[in-house]
């Protein structure tokens, strides 16, 4: 049997404290971006669905409306759905695939997107804020661990989705 030191025990607390403030933050700020989302979505007559669509297209697209859906994780009829709503809002437009005159690719119009940063100026002034009091070793290490978080969140969903 190992013996564990008062100082291994109060630093192995220490560390679950920690843990659990990290989790209670990334639910608190999955709740606020969702409610900054909706907010966002409800001023430009948008469901917060079709704002993640948006999203994937402006750091993906142009993408076929079957590889958003996938990226997506939402049903193709589904897609179809938001596809049109956003196409007749002026977000998006569907195109002939140049390297496949049969198929179709979503592309983003900018015609409005300025309208939509402009909703999301706050919270990108207050992030600039908030990352100026950090150096850049630190902004790296969130940098990492946000992306860790983010891919461990798409292979949970994937998995949830069956794929």
């Amino acid at each position: 049997m190992s013996y564990i030191s008062q100082e291994e025990q109060e630093a192995a607390r220490r560390r679950k404290r920690v843990m659990a403030a990290i989790l209670a933050s990334m639910r608190e700020l999955s709740i606020q971006l969702g409610l900054l989302n909706h907010h966002v979505g409800a001023h430009v007559e948008l469901k917060d669905i079709d704002l993640d669509c948006l999203d994937l297209i402006a750091r993906h697209g142009p993408l076929s409306p079957s590889a958003l859906a996938r990226r997506s994780g939402l049903h193709p009829a589904t897609m179809t759905g938001i596809l049109d709503r956003l196409e007749r809002g002026g977000w998006v437009a569907r195109d002939r695939d140049p390297s496949d005159r049969r198929a179709v690719v979503v592309r983003m119009r900018g015609e409005r997107m300025g309208e939509l940063m402009g909703l999301y100026s706050g919270m990108l002034t207050s992030m600039r804020e908030i990352c100026a009091g950090y150096e850049e070793s630190q902004l790296e290490v969130i940098a990492d661990f946000l992306n860790r978080t983010a891919h461990a969140g798409r292979s949970a969903t994937d998995e949830l989705a069956g794929d």
